[in-house]
């Protein structure tokens, strides 16, 4: 005989899994990731660990809230694109007002658990990083190239959050942190836009510096963003902060990333795009690693 299916079971299960695709979880979790990085940085390893964990839990959550706007924003250009088509606002598995409700919960929670855990200046920042995602980097996507700017500034906030959440203030040990990440994300936000290009323009998205276009203009600034990140990671040993140990992994890492460039330079291929922006996911949380082996 047939089992009765639990319809109610199944309907919560799937709304469930829906929220959990509007927090972008990967995504969250690596900014959840910066945000810790920042702390055991600046902790110099003397960590509280209740500490730890709320600030990765709150930074997690603060991420997601702040993809849940971006894709209530979105929904109707979701539905245009193909890499995004299937996300829960397109596809109807969660309503409007079921993602709001659900993005605000996360970010309520996210900012109590940042205000008990760490301290005013954290909170205060975290929600500027918030507001700047989702409500001028998020249209700026349909103005042109600036949005890529825009976009590095709270992209690259997590460490720095993660650094004043251990000190209280914003210091140069901070800017240096918060620079090597901001940097970081102009090749990795315009690969990702070489490979979606054409997704892109569905959307009407303008992404790509130098007219927008896939060419040699534009490969040669993602090949000069990545030779930045060269002495950009040397300064942490520099100033202090590290040691040579993490300056050999870091300088090993970004010469290997900048050599990536090249092919891009030369072939102007999907395939170079992918593999730079491959190569920008494997850089950064292994170079931050290395960071933080060199003082724990």
């Amino acid at each position: 005989m047939a089992q009765p299916v639990n319809t109610a079971a199944t309907h919560t299960g799937s709304k469930i899994r829906a929220c959990m695709e509007l927090l972008k979880v990967r995504l969250s979790l690596l900014v959840a990731f910066s945000c810790a990085f920042g702390y055991g940085l600046a902790t110099r390893g003397n960590m509280d660990w209740q500490v730890l964990l709320m600030l990765t839990l709150g930074g997690f959550l603060l991420s997601g809230a702040s993809a849940g706007i971006n894709q209530i924003l979105e929904k109707d250009l979701d539905a245009l694109m193909t890499r995004t088509r299937n996300r829960p606002l397109p596809t109807a598995r969660l309503s409007v007002s079921e993602a709001t409700v659900f993005t605000l919960i996360c970010m309520a929670v996210s900012l109590v658990i940042l205000w008990i855990y760490t301290n005013p200046l954290t909170v205060a920042l975290s929600i500027v990083s918030m507001l700047l995602y989702s409500f001028v980097y998020t249209p700026l996507k349909q103005v042109g190239p600036v949005a890529v700017f825009v976009g590095a500034i709270p992209g690259a906030f997590p460490p720095l959050l993660g650094w004043i959440a251990a000190t209280g203030s914003v210091t140069y040990e901070a800017i240096i942190i918060f620079g090597i990440q901001f940097v970081w994300q102009f090749p990795h936000f315009w690969a990702i836009a070489w490979v979606a290009d054409d997704d892109y323009k569905k959307a009407g998205f303008k992404l790509l510096p130098s007219g927008g276009g896939k060419d040699l203009n534009t490969a040669i600034q993602i090949m000069v963003y990545t030779l930045f990140l060269i002495p950009l990671g040397l300064l942490p040993a520099t100033f202090g902060i590290t040691g040579i140990y993490s300056a050999v992994v870091a300088t090993l890492c970004g010469a290997a990333f900048f050599g990536q460039t090249f092919s891009l330079m030369k072939t102007g291929s999907r395939q170079s795009a992918l593999r730079i922006m491959f190569g920008s996911f494997i850089y950064l949380p292994v170079v931050q690693i290395a960071y933080l082996l060199d003082k724990i």
